[in-house]
């Protein structure tokens, strides 16, 4: 056998250079068969580190390090069970409510390693089992049963020491000549000559044992999403709040293809268990409306909903502008429907104490984001402890491009390896520079990618049916307000695999400004202004986008954006959809053919006559997901699912 029971990631944040992919790939490739996490006092990369492990074929070991009355040990999670004692566990560290009383109410299903040079009986008669670890052939006499070897291993290749090093300054604040170089030489992924080396087989069977019982799996879990009301029928109220809403919405004239297109979104929503979700996000909105905070009148695919629109959610009639529900929730397609809503700046703080006093602090969880070193803050950063003047290190950061040249039709990465190839002026710097300029350059490269810090998801808030702690380690982090917040340690891309869900409730500051002004006009002109019902047919308006006259507007307010609403010459409201739609990479090169067929300049034609059905609005050019789908309906006979 071949696995490391210490294995720290870059999630041990300045304290590893283990990148996940890198490690578990080099792992296979030596003959490992597991591999245990172990980073010190959080399980940010447990997640990432399961899933690649079993890309790769080796068993994954879930553990964290702990750090307790100046000792270090380590706690393995034998299973599913284990793994939910190391969430709390990890929790509780992360808000410094850590003690042997916390300890031992966690402490089922775990096994403790704890190092020779930390042994503490204390902490050993807490577990169940325990094994003690030794690191050097010198200690292994000194330990008379129960043992294993532990390695720290926080780096893939033998060499890489000098690089960790200079990490540790970074992470310390130290610079050269104040740190003892060379502290971690010996914590590489070992070889299996290098493994056999210290593990006698006397000892390769406790090592054997730990890799056997730890059988942690990661499951996706149905039954997480928030419950409006436990005391009605999910279904039937909304339902019912639809059809209320509707009515309401077209002034009793419900037409068939309203009707039929709500109670087909109703049954699909329904079949996927989603009539809570819709609840609980028109139970925060309606909050919001009630309260003088100003609500978006949506944005994404959310629009293409009726059920949304019906009960306040959205303010776009989808029937009307040929959205599509499919967009949002495929009944082809299992996934969990994506609502973003906009709040005004001010009042998106209070909304979420709202929901957070509803149903329950608990239950209620930001997401983590995790800042990575990239080629900058690596030149600044390495910089700072090489000593070489903040003058010289911006004079280097300065050389990086926001945008590489294109090699063969494509632009590469902007990274320091594909920089140090493709700008001269930094590949010079690497080649002839200072000695103490190539140093920096050389240790940056290795440092970049590293995980540097965390931060709080910008919108992203979790609302679990139960405590997020039953599920996914939570910790405690500062937002943008300076304020002390819960945040998952599980980053976004992560959270739903788990089965619980992200709702983004998004501050915008553009709904502010307009929320100060119609409350300026009432006061000074007595004017009360609805502003999602104002007109979309005003000359002066359109006058003022024909002259490029748009600072200030959302999205349209760039120069080149400018520049073609003058040649343009804006006149409906679709005129504006689509040059929206248009600005953006790739699309952006159909602008000058759009605006020569509206002003009549090239005539407008299409592949296939029928097609004028869903073209015309712009002007025989596809410039929507929405008429791809249409289209595909239309012309081969797709389902709305296909």
């Amino acid at each position: 056998m071949l696995t490391s029971l210490e294995v720290k990631t870059s999630y041990s944040i300045l304290g590893s250079l283990n990148k996940i992919e890198a490690l578990v790939s080099r792992a296979k490739e030596l003959g490992y068969s597991s591999l245990a996490i172990t980073d010190t006092n959080n399980m940010f990369g447990s997640y990432e580190f399961y899933l690649t492990c079993l890309k790769y074929n080796i068993k994954p070991i879930i553990g964290i390090e702990i750090l307790f009355d100046d000792k270090r040990f380590i706690l393995l999670a034998k299973n599913n069970n284990g793994y939910k004692n190391l969430i709390k566990l990890s929790t509780l560290i992360s808000e410094d409510n850590i003690n042997e009383d916390v300890l031992k109410l966690y402490n089922k299903d775990i096994i403790l390693i704890i190092p020779y040079e930390c042994f503490d009986k204390r902490i050993i008669s807490i577990y169940d089992e325990y094994f003690i670890g030794y690191s050097s052939l010198d200690d292994i006499n000194n330990i008379d049963d129960n043992k294993v070897f532990i390695n720290d291993t926080c780096y893939i290749d033998r060499n890489d020491y000098k690089y960790l090093d200079y990490l540790i300054m970074i992470r310390e604040d130290k610079k050269l000549g104040e740190f003892e170089l060379g502290t971690y030489k010996g914590r590489h992924l070992l070889t299996k000559e290098e493994f056999d080396s210290f593990v006698p087989n006397n000892i390769i069977s406790n090592m054997k044992y730990i890799e056997d019982v730890c059988n942690v799996s990661f499951e996706y879990n149905s039954n997480l999403l928030p419950i409006y009301d436990e005391n009605i029928d999910a279904f039937e109220f909304l339902t019912n709040l639809c059809n209320k809403g509707l009515n309401k919405r077209l002034n009793g004239n419900v037409s068939e293809i309203y009707q039929k297109r709500l109670n087909y979104e109703l049954d699909v929503i329904n079949r996927m268990g989603f009539c809570n979700y819709f609840l609980v996000v028109w139970d925060y909105v309606k909050y919001a409306k009630f309260n003088n905070i100003l609500v978006g009148p949506g944005r994404g695919s959310a629009a293409g909903s009726l059920v949304s629109y019906s009960i306040g959610i959205t303010e776009i009639d989808p029937i009307k502008y040929d959205l599509l529900f499919e967009r949002f929730l495929n009944p082809d397609r299992i996934s969990f429907p994506d609502i973003d809503i906009d709040f005004d700046d001010d009042g998106r703080a209070d909304v979420l104490r709202y929901v957070t006093e509803k149903y329950g602090a608990e239950k209620v969880a930001h997401i983590i984001t995790y800042g990575t070193m990239a080629a900058k803050s690596a030149i600044k950063d390495v910089a700072r402890v090489t000593r070489v003047p903040l003058a010289e290190s911006d004079r280097l950061t300065k050389m990086i491009p926001d945008k590489l040249p294109e090699v063969d039709g494509k632009s590469p990465k902007v990274n320091l390896k594909n920089c140090y190839t493709y700008v001269p002026e930094l590949q010079h710097e690497l080649n002839y520079g200072s000695p103490m300029i190539r140093e920096t350059l050389k240790y940056a490269l290795s440092l970049e990618g590293n995980v540097r810090n965390t931060g709080v998801h910008a919108c992203g808030v979790i609302i679990g049916r139960d405590d997020i702690t039953d599920w996914v380690p939570v910790a405690t982090a500062t937002d943008k307000d300076n304020e002390k917040v819960l945040v998952t340690q599980y980053e976004g891309s992560v959270i739903e695999s788990t089965g619980l869900i992200k709702m983004d409730f998004l501050g915008l500051k553009t709904l502010s400004i307009i929320k100060e002004a119609v409350e300026n006009i009432k006061e000074r002109r007595g004017e009360t202004v609805d502003i999602d019902n104002i007109p979309i047919d005003d000359p002066a308006t359109y006058a003022l986008y024909c002259e490029g006259r748009t600072t200030g507007t959302f999205q349209f307010e760039s120069s080149g954006m400018q520049k073609y609403l003058r040649e343009l010459q804006p006149s409906t409201f679709e005129d504006l959809i689509a040059m929206n739609a248009l600005y953006r990479p790739g699309p952006m090169e159909y602008i000058p053919q759009f605006i020569a067929r509206k002003r009549g300049d090239e005539p407008i034609t299409y592949d296939i006559p029928i097609m004028e059905k869903y073209l015309k609005d712009t002007y025989g050019i596809t410039v929507y997901q929405e008429q791809v789908m249409l289209l595909s309906r239309l012309l081969a006979n797709f389902t709305r699912g296909q």
